[in-house]
């Protein structure tokens, strides 16, 4: 079956999460398997969906995102219609780098980049705070991360 993941798989893949930039060979020493099997193994990964893509670890503070705010929001109404214009309204907000709908006291959870305090209180007044169907916003900032 092309879907089951296997040790190796597994080894692949955490090779991959600590470093995305590793060269097939490196890995193909590490999970004890020549270059060629690997990379069919990597590929197969990619095209059956475990591997959506490859990112690079930014420094926030050094592009501007020093303030990390994690926003609960609670929505007045639940029906789809509200729902979805929330979610296209908030996914178009440059600030917003993660959006998440979830169950539990609150609607959705909201990851907010932003450069400080000030910046913060401008994305609640002037974005957030235009969405009509929000009723409550509740904000924790982040003081350090301990894993990423």
């Amino acid at each position: 079956m092309e879907n089951k993941l296997d040790r190796i798989d597994g080894a692949i893949l955490e090779i991959l999460k600590e470093n995305s930039k590793i060269v097939t060979k490196e890995i193909a020493l590490k999970v004890g398997l020549t270059v060629t099997p690997t990379y069919e193994r990597i590929k197969r990964l990619e095209r059956i969906g475990v591997i959506t893509g490859y990112t690079a670890c930014l420094n926030k503070k050094l592009i501007g995102k020093g303030l990390q705010v994690f926003c609960q929001v609670s929505l007045k109404e639940h029906n789809l219609e509200l729902l979805e214009s929330f979610e296209q309204m908030v996914v178009s907000f440059d600030e917003v780098s993660t959006c998440y709908h979830i169950a539990g006291d609150h609607d959705y959870a909201l990851l907010i980049e932003v450069a400080d305090m000030g910046e913060y209180e401008a994305f609640l007044k002037q974005s957030l705070a235009t969405i009509p169907s929000i009723m409550n916003v509740q904000s924790s900032f982040v003081m350090s991360a301990i894993k990423e």
